[in-house]
C-alpha cells in the first residue's frame, strides 16, 4: 500500500524536493560545513559514502521504507541537507520524521523550522497521519532540545536499540507528536518563524 507519494514542499527559507544523485556535489559541500560525519552522534556521510548513501535512500525509497528530501536552501539555491518520512505505517497513518542533517552553518536556523513544518503539516493534513514520530541518540542534548521545542513529547527510551557509526551502543531517545497536539504546535511553529527570525 502506497500511502505517501513524492511531493515537493516549499517554503520561504527553504524546500524539500525528493533527493536524487543531482545533489550529490552539493551534499558533499554541505556536509564539509563542519565535518559533520565526524560527530559521534551523526550518521552523516563522509564526501566518500555520499553516492553509496543516496544510493540506499532511493533503494528504499523505491520499496515504499521511506521518502527522502533534499532540503534546499531558498538563499543559495542548492542542497543543504537531508531529512526523511521514514518507519512509514500505512495501515496505522503514523511516520517518523528523520534521518535529518543540515550544512553546520544552517542548524539551528529558520530552516530547519520551516522544514518541520512542511512536513508535520503535510502528514498531518494532507495523509491524516495519527502520529509523528522522531528519535535520536539519548545522549544527543541538542537534537533532543530541537525536538522538544518543536513540541513532541517522551515516549521513552529504547535501551540497547542499535549500534552507532562508531560502533558503541546506542539507547534511542523516542519522542512523538499525535494529530490531536498538531493544531496547537503548528500554532507555535509559525510563532516561531514570525518572531525569531525576521
Amino acid at each position: 500500500m502506497i500511502w505517501l507519494e513524492p511531493i515537493t514542499l516549499t517554503g520561504k527559507h527553504a524546500s524539500l524536493t525528493l533527493l536524487s544523485q543531482n545533489h550529490h556535489d552539493d551534499l558533499i559541500e554541505a556536509t564539509k560545513d563542519g565535518e559533520l560525519w565526524k560527530k559521534w552522534n551523526t550518521f552523516v556521510p563522509s564526501p566518500e559514502e555520499m553516492q553509496k548513501r543516496i544510493e540506499l535512500l532511493l533503494e528504499m525509497q523505491a520499496k515504499n521504507e521511506l521518502l527522502p528530501f533534499a532540503v534546499i536552501d531558498a538563499n543559495t539555491g542548492k542542497a543543504s541537507g537531508i531529512t526523511t518520512y521514514m518507519n512509514i505505517d500505512a495501515k496505522n497513518h503514523r511516520l517518523e520524521i528523520g534521518s535529518t542533517w543540515y550544512r553546520k552553518s544552517l542548524q539551528r536556523t529558520a530552516v530547519n523550522t520551516e522544514c518541520k513544518l512542511m512536513l508535520l503539516k503535510h502528514a498531518f493534513e494532507e495523509k491524516k497521519a495519527i502520529a509523528v514520530e522522531f528519535r535520536t541518540h539519548r545522549l544527543n542534548v541538542e537534537s533532543r532540545k530541537a525536538i522538544e521545542r518543536i513540541g513532541a513529547k517522551l515516549d521513552g527510551i529504547l535501551r540497547n536499540h542499535m549500534y552507532s557509526s562508531d560502533g558503541t551502543l546506542r539507547d534511542t531517545a523516542v519522542y512523538s507528536i499525535i494529530s490531536t497536539e498538531w493544531p496547537a504546535i503548528k500554532s507555535q511553529l509559525n510563532w516561531y518563524l514570525t518572531k525569531e527570525y525576521l
